[in-house]
């Protein structure tokens, strides 16, 4: 299962314990499937210094949390924790948020939105 989440205190997630924002949706079996392929064909990028993330993912097993990423699209930084995550993962990684697999990630999550997406200042939050 995956949690979706918009994130709503952007400027605590480049330390936070917890991804804090409001579950817009649950993506279960063929969603999760679909999204963990989108995210692992993501290329890297270099990442700027900003790390404001408007979006993040919750990753459970049956038992437990797995891991968390949260998504800053302004940046092309994403952050990647969690108990499942080798320690040398734990870390903001670089990514191309306008490649083909990034902008379809983006696109679901703001489909998710209850009510639809609302514009916002930020181009691509």
């Amino acid at each position: 299962m995956i949690e979706v989440v918009r994130i709503t205190d952007p400027m605590r997630h480049l330390s936070a314990r917890d991804l804090v924002g409001n579950e817009v949706a649950i993506w279960k079996a063929a969603q999760v499937s679909d999204a963990l392929m989108l995210i692992s064909a993501v290329p890297d990028s270099e990442r700027h210094r900003c790390f404001i993330p408007g979006w993040g993912i919750r990753a459970h097993s049956a038992t437990g949390l797995l891991f968390q990423i949260a998504f800053c699209f302004q940046c092309h930084g994403a952050r990647l924790w969690g108990p499942g995550v080798p320690a040398e993962l734990n870390r903001v990684h670089g990514f191309a948020p306008d490649s083909p697999p990034a902008l379809e990630l983006l696109q679901r999550f703001r489909v998710s939105t209850p009510g639809g997406w609302p514009r916002r200042l930020f181009r691509r939050s």
